[in-house]
């Protein structure tokens, strides 16, 4: 595993958590950016500028007891934040798999958050998409649909049994970012920096991220040891499917999909793409958790109140892949 040089002394972290009170010790954090390019513009003002890097935050714990690094990797219009601490306060799955032993590397990609932004359209060609409020709660599968936000949230509609913390919704709000819809390439090009340098490894990808993670898995085989795919938005080439096949594939979705405009067919987009790698000898599981009895989960399974039941889902299937020791 190729890491940034380790600091001499450990770090020891405590975090006060309810439902998971243990302390974090580890033996070294930091970040770094990864990949980009220098850019000339002129016209508006003159010079050279750095773009299309990612950012990457990493945590190794004093005990690994993962056999290679996990890393997180979010979706459309939101960062690394995703994973950290739910809008309501709790654990996010970050601290969830560093006390379990994995050496965890939490990422900001291309154009967001602590990536940084780019000169556009010079750059990014075209605008940035800017989500209202209202956008994610009737999207994401928290609210019942077309006008089920309110600012009260007493007036809010969300779906039947949701897990999302729908009182907290507002905190989830403020970390929202912009994103565009052109910078597909070197965000994929960024995460295949990233596979180069910290890999062999575990991906954990949220939506939009689904299309980044699976290409990149294609392009660097033999270094990616496992995939979860949390309700992603999309899948690889299926004309390169054989490619995945020595990876185990992990497809987790959520409930309340066939209540949704969207969902429905991006479910059935994934599942064929899956299809393709299981015809080519892969192996590729898709999970209702519904179907498991583990109910009200929304697009954004990570911040649900049983957000800790569904990494535990995904931790007990990683160790079942003999990833953990």
């Amino acid at each position: 595993m190729r890491i940034p040089p380790l600091r001499v002394l450990a770090l020891v972290i405590t975090l006060a958590a309810c439902a998971s009170p243990a302390s974090i010790e580890l033996r070294d954090m930091g970040s770094f950016h990864v990949g980009g390019r220098e850019a000339v513009i002129s016209g508006k003002p003159n010079g050279a500028y750095q773009v299309e890097q990612m950012y990457v935050q990493y945590f190794l714990p004093a005990r690994e007891r993962g056999t290679v690094p996990l890393l997180l990797w979010h979706g459309g219009g939101l960062t690394g934040v995703s994973y950290e601490t739910t809008p309501d306060g709790r654990e996010g799955w970050l601290n969830y798999f560093v006390k379990k032993g994995w050496a965890t590397f939490n990422s900001d990609a291309v154009e967001r958050g602590r990536a940084g932004w780019a000169p556009y359209p010079d750059i990014f060609p075209g605008e940035p998409i800017f989500l209202t409020k209202a956008d994610p709660f009737e999207r994401f599968r928290i609210g019942q649909g077309r006008g089920s936000y309110n600012r009260d949230v007493a007036l809010m509609k969300p779906l039947p049994g949701t897990q999302f913390p729908f009182e907290a919704y507002e905190n989830f709000t403020r970390q929202l970012v912009p994103r565009w819809t052109t910078t597909d390439a070197p965000t994929i090009a960024a995460y295949a920096l990233l596979v180069d340098r910290i890999c062999p490894c575990v991906i954990v990808f949220h939506s939009q991220a689904g299309q980044f993670a699976f290409k990149v898995a294609q392009a660097r085989p033999d270094k990616v040891k496992a995939l979860v795919a949390v309700e992603p938005g999309g899948g690889g080439d299926p004309a390169q499917a054989a490619a995945l096949k020595g990876i185990p594939i992990l497809a987790l979705f959520g409930d309340h999909i066939e209540r949704d405009a969207r969902w429905p067919a991006i479910r059935a987009n994934v599942v064929k793409f899956l299809e393709s790698v299981r015809e080519v000898g892969g192996r590729a599981e898709v999970r209702d958790l519904p179907k498991a009895g583990i109910r009200g989960n929304s697009h954004m399974m990570m911040m649900d109140k049983n957000s800790l039941e569904i990494a535990g889902v995904i931790q007990t299937w990683l160790e079942r892949e003999g990833l953990w020791r």
